[in-house]
Formats: structure tokens, C-alpha cells, sequence
């Protein structure tokens, strides 16, 4: 999605929920972006959210995968129009989508995971 906005939360949520077993319910950590929590979104029943605290990055996973892929394939470049950065950011994407171990041990917290060892 070109924009970080209600209507593609929405789509989010709804692909989402299509993949949720039926009777199951899937939890869904989100930060407090102001598209995660507005009153026009509607959160489909087999999705429960599980809002992080304000202004904790360090709570937030994605935010460390963004710092990984901006270490290791985006940092210091120089684009030369918008289309070349979403470019970019989708190579790195799919580099990071190829190596599981490697978005678990992003993820991983010390003293948050039960039953896992790095």
C-alpha cells in the first residue's frame, strides 16, 4: 500500500481475518498509530487487538525488523525518486522474508518469550 492510513489498516485487517480458522481468533499486537486505534475502522470479530503502551518502540517487534532492514540494505543510498525507495524497501522485504531464523531472532526478547531459545 502506498500509505499508512485507515482504509489500508482496513484491507490489512480484513486479508487478516479471511486466514483466521474459522472458529479461532487471532491476537493482534498494534502500537497506538492513530489508524490502528480511530473509531472508523472496523475490527473484524475473529480479531482481538492487544494495544502496546504510548511511545514504546522497544515493546513494538516491527520496529526493530524496520532498524535490521535499514542497517543492512537502505542505510546510506541515495534514490533517486519515490518509486526507487518503495523499490528498495520491497527488495529488503523479500531478503527478510527469505530468512525465518533471522525475523525470529529480530523478535526475540530475552525476557519475553517462553519455550524458545535463540
Amino acid at each position: 500500500m502506498p500509505r499508512a492510513d485507515t482504509e489500508a489498516m482496513q484491507l490489512h485487517l480484513n486479508e487478516i481475518s479471511r486466514h483466521v480458522a474459522k472458529g479461532a481468533v487471532a491476537v493482534l499486537l498494534m502500537d497506538r498509530a492513530g489508524w490502528h486505534t480511530t473509531s472508523k475502522l472496523e475490527m473484524p470479530t475473529n480479531i482481538k487487538p492487544i494495544f502496546l503502551p504510548s511511545r514504546s518502540p522497544e515493546l513494538n517487534p516491527v520496529e526493530n525488523t524496520w532498524q535490521y532492514m535499514r542497517a543492512n540494505w537502505l542505510s546510506n543510498r541515495v534514490f533517486d525518486h519515490y518509486d526507487a525507495i518503495v523499490e528498495a524497501a520491497c527488495e529488503a522485504w523479500k531478503k527478510l522474508t527469505q530468512a525465518p531464523d533471522t525475523i525470529r531472532s529480530i523478535g526475540m526478547r530475552d525476557w519475553a518469550h517462553v519455550g524458545w531459545s535463540k
